[in-house]
């Protein structure tokens, strides 16, 4: 087996990202099927707060966990293409061996342990939370709504995606270890796509590698994107809610989008380090500065990350807009929401501190590679 379990267990971030999934998914599905079986005993007053309630259930399970589904899944993938990019040399011995490219994939099922952990921690937060959220989802007119355990919904949260987790790992490497074994040995892991790009005449050197570099690591480039929107998005969006519906279920959207944030920021950051580690010390040798390497590589990713913020802007106004305007329509208790420019400005200035931080410490990590520690390798 080229894949071991201390491989498949080093994925944290794919377990606090599922972890974090079931756990919204757990209380809110648990709330709702429960809520069902007291349709009968709600007051003719509080039906349509009743109503509100499970379908801001529903969708807040929708919402939060096809989301954070999506970005495992993209996860997954994107850890099994860096194992096979650091052991293409590796494998391509196992299969000049004779060993099959199916034989080779199986072994990395144990990817989906990952998934099982996180979903295992996230399915019992989210029971023992219950409590909290149902005492939180009252109100005026509904009746008391009993706890009760649904053995469904560990099948669903915990089983099913482990299973799933671990066959698309499979799949997915079995798909990329389509190479023959003499392009393995020599070190590379996918086929070569497209025609070189041919750098432009009057572009200056350090401009030619800022777009260079972004345009190269499209995946990285999404990685970046992608955690400063759910910095950007679960941090307004978690001052929103306090006001809206309550400080509990603000604090949990706060902790959901910080931890999601640093999570997706440092993995993309360490793949972009590991990745640009040639570029930076070749540069270095050549006499470019620590603060040119910095702001011509790892800077590049300043454009996804500006976008990615103001993407999530966008989107956390719009989905609280239709929460309070369609969902909640007619609930008198429901407040109007409004963009709110304090907070924007506010979550902008540590948004800006945190990526400059991120950008400051790994090109000086990135930058103490030197060439003779690369030609050792």
């Amino acid at each position: 087996m080229t894949v071991s379990w201390k491989d498949g267990l080093k994925l944290v971030g794919i377990s606090i990202i599922c972890a974090c999934a079931v756990f919204v998914c757990t209380f809110f599905m648990s709330y709702y099927l429960d809520a069902l079986s007291v349709h009968g005993e709600v007051a003719e007053n509080a039906l349509k707060l009743y109503e509100s309630q499970l379908l801001s259930a529903k969708l807040t399970c929708l919402i939060s966990g096809l989301c954070l589904l999506l970005v495992s899944v993209v996860l997954l993938l994107f850890y099994v293409k860096l194992y096979l990019d650091g052991h293409a040399k590796q494998i391509g011995i196992l299969k000049a061996l004779g060993y099959g490219s199916g034989k080779i994939a199986v072994g990395f099922w144990v990817f989906g342990l990952s998934v099982f952990l996180g979903c295992v921690v996230g399915f019992g937060g989210g029971y023992a939370l219950t409590p909290v959220i149902y005492e939180q989802m009252s109100g005026e007119g509904l009746p008391e709504v009993p706890i009760t355990f649904h053995a469904e919904l560990l099948i669903c949260f915990v089983l099913v995606p482990t299973v799933l987790f671990a066959a698309l790992a499979v799949l997915y490497a079995l798909y990329k270890l389509r190479l023959p074994a003499s392009e393995l040995l020599r070190g590379k892991s996918e086929l070569a796509k497209g025609k070189p790009r041919i750098p432009k005449k009057n572009r200056p050197f350090l401009r030619e590698v800022f777009f260079e570099t972004l345009r190269a690591r499209k995946t990285l480039a999404f990685f970046v994107a992608f955690a400063c929107f759910c910095f950007s998005a679960m941090l307004q969006m978690s001052v929103s809610m306090m006001d809206l519906a309550s400080v509990t279920m603000g604090a949990i959207v706060l902790g959901i989008g910080i931890v999601l944030s640093v999570m997706c920021l440092l993995l993309a950051f360490t793949a972009i380090s590991s990745s640009n580690r040639t570029a930076v010390s070749v540069m270095r040798a050549n006499g470019y500065t620590l603060f040119q390497c910095g702001a011509a590589v790892l800077g590049s990713y300043s454009i996804p990350a500006v976008i990615g913020f103001g993407v999530g802007t966008v989107y956390q106004y719009g989905l609280l807009r239709l929460m309070t305007e369609l969902v909640f329509r007619g609930v008198e208790e429901m407040k109007t929401y409004r963009f709110d420019v304090p907070v924007f400005f506010i979550v902008l200035a540590a948004f800006l501190v945190l990526f400059g931080v991120a950008v400051a410490v790994f090109t000086y990590r990135t930058g103490r590679t030197s060439i003779r520690k690369l030609m050792a390798e």
